[in-house]
């Protein structure tokens, strides 16, 4: 709504300003001094006719001049017949000449400014001297391994085992390892809990075990 507002109003303003142009005579000043006006306007984007904050208004080859305000406002005291150049970082610069043909001692304007791209030069920053350091130094520098060579020698089986062995179990396995033992109890309850040393399933798996060699080759790794 505010946007919609500041539109109308500058529209209002651009159609104002044809009917002071119309009226243009000779200024007659009674006291013959300079032919000083009180200068003001809006400065604004040619696309959108948004404000262009802070833009420099200055009158050409003096130091006279001021800057437009957040609102892209400006006013200050000029004379009939300068030449008033506006400016604005990102904007390509304007020039605009005041008519010594005027009725009164004020003066309106809205100044359109077109946007502007910078092509900056390239500029090539060496942490050297001279090129024949930089080589130098170059030739000389040994790099590290990349993300994937460090990856595949976190990932041989041999120190993936030896983490393993040395890594504390988590909440979720100690979680599962605590609600067996629970339902174990609650299978058993009112009776005497199995003993394994009478239970044939468990010797004869145990025998097995032996016979494959599973007991000596963890004695092995151990040694």
């Amino acid at each position: 709504m505010k946007s919609f507002l500041f539109k109308i109003s500058i529209l209002v303003l651009v159609a104002s300003i044809p009917l002071k142009a119309k009226a243009q005579t000779k200024v007659a000043w009674q006291d013959g001094s300079d032919k000083l006006i009180q200068f003001s306007g809006v400065v604004v984007e040619g696309d959108s006719l948004r404000p262009v904050p802070f833009a420099s208004v200055m009158v050409k080859k003096s130091n006279r001049g001021t800057i437009s305000d957040y609102f892209g406002y400006f006013s200050f005291v000029a004379q009939l017949g300068d030449t008033i150049e506006f400016s604005a970082i990102g904007f390509t610069s304007a020039s605009y000449i005041i008519p010594d043909t005027l009725s009164n001692n004020k003066y309106s304007l809205i100044q359109v400014l077109r946007t502007d791209t910078i092509h900056l030069n390239l500029t090539e920053v060496y942490p050297w001297p001279s090129k024949e350091q930089f080589k130098a130094a170059f030739l000389a520098l040994q790099l590290p391994d990349d993300d994937i060579v460090r990856a595949t020698k976190n990932m041989e089986r041999s120190d993936m085992k030896q983490r393993m062995a040395g890594m504390a179990v988590d909440a979720s396995i100690n979680y599962k390892y605590t609600m067996q033992q629970y339902q174990s109890k609650l299978y058993y309850a009112g009776q005497l809990p199995p003993n394994n040393l009478l239970n044939p399933i468990a010797w004869a798996k145990f025998i097995q075990a032996w016979k494959r060699g599973d007991f000596k080759k963890k004695t092995d790794k151990k040694k």
